[in-house]
């Protein structure tokens, strides 16, 4: 049977067929022990009160497969998965393994959502109210040394303008672009002067509540200290951020898509800061490709990992750096770049979500839907912070589980599982979360 707590917060058992376990999903949940063959009839073992509006019908699922053979049942731990018609899940016997390999805070994975489904929620925003006045955007495209490169950062920097302008919402005012050889009064010389007078006025156009994301498109290098190649002069990570301190705005993100862009990591890391660099250090000097694939997950219906409707700058870095790490894999060469992510402020960054890394990130949209609800609903900005507290004590839990007794490992797992459930169906239907009778 259901238990207890699980029938609390109301959910949808589907058919024993199973469900597909793809990443970035969110909503935990719980089931019954249920063992035997599959039922394929259809027939749903138990329903009770659904979790979400939407959740309609169990069809959709598929079996899921660990490892060489498909997964028993058991009552350890398990996943939601999402299909066109609905919800479905099937509790599944997970090692600690399997769940570092899911995530480390067992988030439920997504699946299956229709791309006709993703597209609608993704519709391109024009520039007119629905402009998001709290973001700001900064792109340099530094000295490209030869043709070749020089048309390359061209189309890069004209198509991240256009995915920030008409896809994620950002104001045209509020987006400055220096470029090496500029293209009309919306453009500036990327020059050491220009990129001092762009920051200089940014302190008094951004405040507390912005968000700043700044884009280096071109050639980085590492002799002693990192720097980005401008036109003229070089600019290095320990003067990018002095001009970053200097701003008002509490969140800033930070992508360095340049060569030897590793070493940006340390000097830019700090609080409420996300900085993703190319490479993972200052000797991988090759043009990079992150780039390229970074701006096709901003186009990637299934870049938006979790299906929610928009596109987190995590669910964009895995998206990039899986198409980077794969483009070298085809082209069976050896990888001269692996990007990394910091958003802890440690300055140690790391490729995937770990380390304490990637959860400000999972949380900073580039989309402006979710980020101006949380900004205008104090209730829902405390959800936010609810859930991201939950995540990480269930991440330091599992770390525990070899020193606990596995009743009591279990229990307290299902109770952060339920009250997780509770902060996501709440920030879902922005509300408060429902509390114990």
């Amino acid at each position: 049977m259901v238990s207890k707590e699980a029938r609390g917060i109301g959910v949808k058992v589907c058919n024993p067929s199973g469900c597909k376990r793809v990443a970035g999903g969110r909503f935990p949940i719980y089931r019954e022990q249920t063992t035997g063959s599959d039922n394929r009839s259809g027939a749903h073992p138990e329903r009770v009160q659904d979790l979400f509006p939407e959740a309609d019908t169990p069809s959709g699922c598929k079996r899921v497969w660990i490892g060489n053979r498909w997964s028993a049942l058991r009552f350890d731990h398990r996943l939601l998965s999402r299909n066109p018609s609905g919800w479905c899940m099937k509790k599944l016997s997970i090692s600690l393994r399997h769940l570092r390999f899911i995530g480390s805070t067992l988030l439920l994975f997504a699946c299956g959502v229709s791309p006709m489904v993703a597209q609608s929620n993704q519709t391109s925003v024009t520039q007119s109210a629905n402009a998001d006045r709290s973001k700001y955007a900064v792109i340099i495209s530094g000295a490209s040394g030869e043709p070749a490169y020089a048309k390359q950062f061209e189309q890069w920097t004209s198509s991240l303008r256009s995915a920030l302008l008409n896809r994620f919402g950002f104001a045209e005012d509020r987006l400055k672009v220096l470029t090496e050889k500029p293209s009309g009064a919306a453009e500036a010389s990327a020059t050491a002067e220009e990129v001092k007078r762009v920051f200089t006025s940014l302190r008094t156009e951004v405040n507390a509540d912005s968000v700043l994301f700044v884009f280096l498109i071109g050639h980085g290098s590492f002799d002693k200290e990192a720097k980005f190649n401008l036109v003229g002069r070089d600019f290095s990570a320990a003067e990018y951020n002095a001009l970053l301190a200097a701003l008002p705005a509490q969140r800033i993100v930070i992508f360095n898509m340049a060569s030897a862009s590793g070493e940006f990591i340390k000097p830019l890391a700090g609080k409420e800061r996300v900085v993703v660099t190319a490479t993972r250090s200052g000797q991988e000097t090759n043009a990079t490709r992150f780039m390229e694939y970074f701006l096709a997950a901003l186009k990637a219906a299934d870049a938006d990992a979790d299906q929610d409707g928009h596109i987190s700058v995590l669910e964009a870095f895995n998206y990039a750096n899986r198409l980077t790490a794969e483009f070298y894999t085809r082209a069976g060469r050896l990888a001269t770049e692996h990007a990394l992510l910091d958003d802890n402020g440690d300055g140690v960054g790391h490729q995937k979500m770990e380390g304490g890394d990637g959860l400000l990130a999972r949380a900073t949209y580039l989309d402006s839907l979710s980020v101006a609800q949380a900004a205008a609903n104090v209730a829902t900005a405390k959800l936010l912070k609810d859930r991201a507290r939950l995540e990480t004590e269930i991440a330091q839990l599992i770390g525990r589980k070899s020193s606990m007794k596995e009743a009591q490992y279990e229990a307290e797992l299902e109770k952060l599982f339920i009250e997780l459930a509770k902060v996501n169906r709440a920030i879902k239907q922005g509300a408060a979360p429902a509390t114990e009778e």
